[in-house]
């Protein structure tokens, strides 16, 4: 007999008495939303398994683009042809609430292996040129980025609301964990066997995702409440529930500057930043981007451990701001064990950014809009295409360091004047009044 592991019906809540107490101890604080709810378990392994592809296929494809060109314009546009997919998060979002979310995920996952078997395929033959790298960007970004949407409203109906900060918490530790393991393990294996067999292992991460999604099947299953809406009516519903919150508009728009100002400089420019301002091969670019996760890790444990802790827009906006200004401190580095320090803590302050603008969009609005809202949010992560080609042009003029300083304190300076003026964001804990 199968327990009740799962919400049912339209707006359904929880049967408390259908749950196990929250687990006692440290290590059962952290863990508490795998153990009381086995339906988010299978999610966050499967989650697992698909970001540990997508961490390690990003380090080997940006290392092959900057190998073939030498040109950090040419980085920035294939990374921005990798992201483009993101424009699609309002439309992901309405598909998100009309359909399975699982089965969207099982065919995220399948389409991901496909294209990096190919991929792996091309190099392995010795044929891949630079475009088929930003063709092959671009597939792989479909797999991703319209997914994203679906896995993070899906969250929200498998487990209780006072246990959201803690389940996204682990899904970014699950981030965390992957960007610890798949670059070192990518650059490893460059240097050890060549790009070839890291991209061979990195589809088959997505594979063992795929499986692992496997028994999800049917859970999640969206509601026919949307069956009878347009699609310019549901995407306009999202934009809304949205847009008519003051807090979750600056949570937004908090999301939209960090991801025109420093993120497009992690995803397009460490590979730059490991060659040229800090003479690493690509072995040490994957000790970098892994010092980046563990200071992650760390972060995100913290917050699981917290639970349903008070002052979560606070956490969200101090640590966006103190990642602006690590940016620029490692931008003025020139010290190699001083650049891992301040990448490791930047990964650190990073969590409260990663886990809180997810988890408070989901605690703002209402079950029956989260996957559009979540559509939303992707479309504000959707605007690094463009800023990375923007970013890229001007570290082609004035260099990568130059244009990280820059960045990461003007971000600093903004979230600070965000809360100025929404100083009820910084007191704001998610919890009914």
């Amino acid at each position: 007999m199968r327990t009740p592991d799962r919400q049912d019906g339209e707006g359904g809540r929880w049967d408390a008495t259908a749950r196990p107490a929250n687990p006692a101890g440290l290590g059962g604080r952290i863990a508490s939303s795998l153990i009381r709810f086995p339906n988010y378990r299978r999610l966050w392994i499967s989650n697992l398994f698909f970001f540990a592809g997508l961490w390690t296929q990003t380090l080997v494809l940006g290392w092959l683009v900057f190998d073939i060109t030498r040109s950090e314009l040419s980085v920035a546009l294939f990374t921005a042809a990798r992201l483009t997919p993101l424009m699609l998060g309002p439309l992901s979002g309405v598909i998100s609430d009309r359909f399975d979310r699982v089965r969207l995920l099982l065919i995220a996952a399948g389409w991901a292996f496909c294209t990096m078997s190919v991929i792996a395929t091309l190099v392995s033959l010795g044929v891949i040129t630079y475009w088929g790298l930003v063709v092959g960007g671009f597939c792989i970004g479909m797999a991703q980025s319209p997914s994203q949407p679906a896995r993070y409203a899906l969250v929200s109906e498998l487990v209780e609301r006072d246990s959201l900060s803690n389940a996204n918490a682990l899904n970014s530790i699950v981030m965390n964990m992957t960007q610890i393991i798949g670059p070192a393990l990518g650059g490893a294996m460059i240097a050890a066997f060549g790009p070839a067999v890291a991209l061979w292992v990195s589809a088959f991460w997505y594979l063992f995702s795929f499986l692992a999604l496997w028994r999800l099947r049917g859970i999640g299953r969206a509601s026919a409440r949307h069956a009878d809406e347009t699609l310019l009516a549901s995407l306009t519903g999202g934009m809304k529930a949205v847009f008519s919150s003051r807090l979750a508009s600056a949570v937004l728009l908090t999301t939209l500057l960090s991801n025109i100002l420093i993120w497009p400089i992690q995803a397009a420019f460490m590979p730059v930043f490991a060659k040229v301002h800090l003479g690493l091969d690509a072995e040490g670019l994957g000790w970098l981007l892994t010092s980046t996760g563990i200071g992650g890790l760390i972060g995100s444990l913290t917050i699981a451990a917290l639970g349903d802790f008070r002052f979560k827009g606070g956490i969200f906006l101090v640590g966006t701001a103190c990642c602006g200004l690590l940016w620029a401190a490692f931008a003025l580095s020139t010290w190699l064990p001083l650049s891992f320090v301040i990448i490791a803590v930047m990964g650190m302050c990073s969590a409260p950014f990663v886990v809180m603008q997810t988890t408070l969009l989901l605690m703002m609005t209402e079950p029956r809009v989260q996957g559009r809202v979540m559509g939303l949010q992707e479309l504000t992560i959707g605007i690094m295409p463009l800023a990375t080609i923007i970013l890229g042009a001007a570290a082609q003029r004035y260099g990568v360091a130059m244009v990280a300083l820059v960045d990461g304190v003007l971000l600093a300076a903004l979230i600070v004047i965000l809360a100025i003026r929404v100083p009820e964001l910084l007191r704001y804990s998610g919890r009914p009044a």
